[in-house]
């Protein structure tokens, strides 16, 4: 009886491991001016949540530049129109956006950044979103964000 439960409790633990929540994901945009995926689900057991954003084209971030930018879905347009104005050097986001939940640097052809940031930041009554805030990118490079 005693091995049987010490048998069970080794097995309890090793499938604990294996369906630990996976709190990343790898997100890779295009020349083509697209995102890998249209959404991107955080398990609720996260405490922090990192994205990994990949751009596997070749052109320079200052012809087609991409960045991965969460916030609320109806703050997102809004947040890309008002970081026109500040440029590349700051990843056309205006400095100290209350609305900005995360967000990666711009990055051209080749390059890769990540950002890890607290999902306590994240309601699971709201709807968020991400997308990319290079000017005339959100029309095609946005997904949901959900807190499942």
């Amino acid at each position: 009886m005693i091995r049987k439960l010490v048998a069970i409790s080794i097995l309890t633990l090793a499938s604990g491991h294996l369906l630990a929540a996976e709190c990343s994901v790898d997100v890779d945009s295009t020349d083509q001016m697209t995102f890998t995926t249209k959404a991107i689900e955080i398990d609720k057991s996260c405490k922090q949540f990192t994205v990994n954003l990949k751009h596997s084209g070749s052109l320079p971030k200052a012809v087609m530049g991409h960045n991965l930018v969460i916030s609320k879905y109806d703050d997102m347009s809004q947040i890309a129109t008002d970081g026109m104005s500040v440029g590349l050097d700051k990843s056309y986001l205006k400095d100290g956006d209350a609305r900005v939940i995360a967000h990666t640097k711009v990055i051209g052809g080749g390059e890769t950044d990540s950002v890890t940031f607290d999902v306590s930041k994240l309601d699971p009554a709201e709807k968020y979103g991400f997308f990319c805030s290079f000017p005339g990118h959100i029309g095609m490079m946005k997904g949901t964000v959900t807190l499942k």
